[in-house]
């Protein structure tokens, strides 16, 4: 992730709660696409690669979590991750997780990368 360096992504009173939204960004490596996850007052991203495929999580575009949107699925083989730390609780991925991100709320913005 270091290559992807720091910066914003979004303004934090854009996302409703609870709301994903997916990111594609450039990076030395070509394109990386990430997610994130509004919960309450926090916010949590990963990278949007399921662990048991490798296919993109998301249903419609920004579209995340599951119906009651308690959890994250991945609309290939419905594996439901929990969203505080996308550990996968049901599916062929059981017992894995998502490959988090850094990210933080930094005057009012969603900002990618650790605090300097």
């Amino acid at each position: 992730m270091d290559e992807l360096g720091s910066r914003a992504l979004c303004r934090w009173d854009e996302l409703a709660d609870p709301a994903t939204r997916g990111f594609i960004l450039a990076s030395e490596l070509g394109g990386y696409e990430i997610f994130i996850v509004r919960s309450g007052e926090q916010i949590f991203a990963y990278r949007n690669h399921c662990p048991h495929t490798g296919a993109p999580l998301d249903w419609q575009p920004d579209q995340f979590l599951d119906v009651d949107k308690m959890f994250i699925q991945c609309a290939f083989h419905g594996a439901l991750f929990r969203i505080e730390d996308g550990y996968c609780v049901r599916g062929p991925c059981t017992g894995q997780s998502l490959e988090s991100v850094p990210v933080r709320l930094e005057n009012g913005l969603v900002v990618l990368g650790d605090p300097v």
